[in-house]
């Protein structure tokens, strides 16, 4: 049967934050792009399908990346020297406007694509740009590399420079709509369209509201920024008196998840006071953790604990090019690092992360956006890493967990990615 195999191997897996498993030598079975279950002997009603043996390597679910801005890729690890308003202005903004050029545009997704189809992630939800065709041919090169996942059209009509300002709501709405139905017609099977609002700063109240309308009109779920930066935050509150905080000024328009709705994810969630953590809970938005880029551009310390306690939703970000890596192991480490600063220098009744919860964020926690993803129960959409860290030499036995904590922290993935599936479909 097609996507239907057998993975030999020492399988990891979380079922929740707080549970992990290990299964040395064992055998987790596929059948039809989805798992039927990890077992320490095969059953014999699967011994006629194929088993990929990975030797004494780790097999775990691929990794999800719930924050990426894909034509950021081009400039990543420079240009870090300034806070967030400032940063987009000077170097993020006038990159994105090159995007216009359909030949620069091909060159940056190509890069991306082919880097994100190597890593270890398996599901994104990525930004493109303003730009409708651009954003369709990024599309159409993750569809092509088998990743999975949801990449939106970005809305902006005010706050932008010139070149990457659209020329009116209407306009902005109409192209919004343009894509959308470009999206229904090549009947994508991996990658989906999601409303992209860059946040309250570029985009007028009557852009929100016909984005309101495409988002029931065509059932689509939603991605944005919330209270990143001091600067930021100061500056929505100039542009939105009327609105309680943040959140409410997306809340306002239906765009902040909610019951009924397609889903939601926020990025950063660095400042977010108790109103908008009340209301993130309540309309089931995701957090979209993305450490690294806190830190580059000089955001804060997200309260993670405080959300994890409170039952939020809460996946992993790279936010490339705040962030300089692709890699979700990188930010799995980052997530535990910068949960421990925020233990030592704001709060230390919040216990810092372990790298078995940040495990977790980085597979089912993040992959639960796309449905039944990132883990080995069963029903679950197979998305499979074979990670080998043969490269990274030890002088006595280790458990499989101590190995692939090992090998997050050592950055194994850079040599250590020995096969890749998605849905079933094995793309290394």
């Amino acid at each position: 049967m097609d996507g239907s195999f057998v993975v030999k191997g020492n399988i990891i897996w979380s079922e929740s934050l707080s549970s992990i498993k290990s299964m040395e030598d064992s055998f987790l079975v596929v059948e039809e792009g989805k798992v039927k279950g990890v077992f320490k002997t095969l059953p014999s009603q699967y011994s006629s399908l194929s088993i990929y043996d990975s030797g004494n390597g780790l097999v775990v679910p691929g990794l999800s990346d719930i924050h990426v801005h894909a034509p950021q890729f081009g400039f990543r690890g420079t240009n870090l020297d300034l806070e967030l308003m400032s940063w987009l202005d000077t170097y993020t903004f006038p990159e994105e406007s090159r995007l216009a050029d359909e030949e620069y545009a091909d060159k940056v997704y190509s890069l991306f694509v082919s880097t994100i189809a190597k890593s270890a992630t398996t599901r994104l939800a990525a930004f493109a740009t303003r730009h409708t065709d651009a954003t369709l041919a990024l599309m159409d090169k993750i569809e092509e590399a088998g990743l999975s996942g949801f990449v939106g059209k970005v809305n902006m009509d005010r706050n932008a420079p010139d070149s990457l300002r659209e020329e009116s709501a209407d306009y902005s709405a109409s192209e919004t709509e343009r894509w959308l139905k470009a999206v229904e017609e090549r009947g994508y099977s991996n990658v989906k369209p999601i409303l992209t609002p860059r946040f309250i700063p570029s985009c007028t109240d009557a852009l929100m509201e016909k984005l309101s309308l495409l988002r029931d009109r065509y059932c689509l779920p939603v991605q944005s920024h919330l209270s990143e930066n001091m600067g930021e935050v100061e500056f929505v509150k100039e542009l939105s008196p009327s609105s309680a905080f943040y959140g409410d000024a997306y809340d306002r328009f239906g765009l902040f998840g909610g019951e009924g709705k397609n889903g939601c994810i926020m990025a950063h969630c660095v400042l977010s006071g108790e109103d908008e953590i009340s209301l993130i809970k309540k309309n089931g938005v995701y957090v979209a953790h993305c450490p690294e880029s806190n830190a580059n551009l000089k955001s804060g310390i997200a309260p993670l604990r405080r959300y994890l306690d409170e039952g939020i939703k809460v996946g992993l970000g790279s936010d490339i090019a705040g962030g300089t890596t692709e890699s979700i192991f990188d930010a799995m480490i980052d997530a535990v690092k910068m949960s421990k600063m925020y233990w030592r220098l704001v709060d230390d009744s919040k216990e810092p992360l372990s790298f078995k919860e940040a495990f977790f964020l980085g597979t089912k926690g993040g992959g639960s956006f796309f449905g039944k993803v990132g883990s080995f129960e069963e029903g679950y959409e197979a998305d499979i890493l074979v990670l080998s860290d043969s490269h990274i030499p030890y002088p006595r036995a280790l458990s499989p967990l101590e190995r692939l904590e090992r090998f997050a922290y050592l950055h194994g993935d850079i040599n250590g990615l020995e096969a890749k599936w998605v849905k079933g479909r094995r793309l290394f």
